[in-house]
């Protein structure tokens, strides 16, 4: 195996084994989410809810308030206001 060879292999497999550890600090940090709402559940809140609220600060506001404007229009276009 020439000397390019080997740094090609060992490339290779270091990038695997990165993303191995990766793929296992996702799994774990997801297991801990999962326990986190399971808590949440358990204290009485609405889990559903919870993950809308998550879901809803990742917007910023302009793009929170576009969202909820197309579904109020959604809404009444179905009749389903008040």
């Amino acid at each position: 195996m020439t000397a390019a060879a080997r740094v090609a292999k060992d490339q290779l497999k270091a990038f695997v084994e990165r993303i191995e550890r990766l793929e296992e600090e996702k799994k774990a940090l997801s297991d801990d989410i999962r326990d986190v709402y399971a808590e949440a559940k358990g204290n009485g809140y609405d889990t559903k809810a919870l993950r809308t609220v998550v879901r809803l600060r990742k917007q910023d506001a302009e793009e929170r308030q576009e969202q909820e404007a197309i579904l109020e229009t959604y809404l009444q276009a179905l009749g389903m206001t008040k």
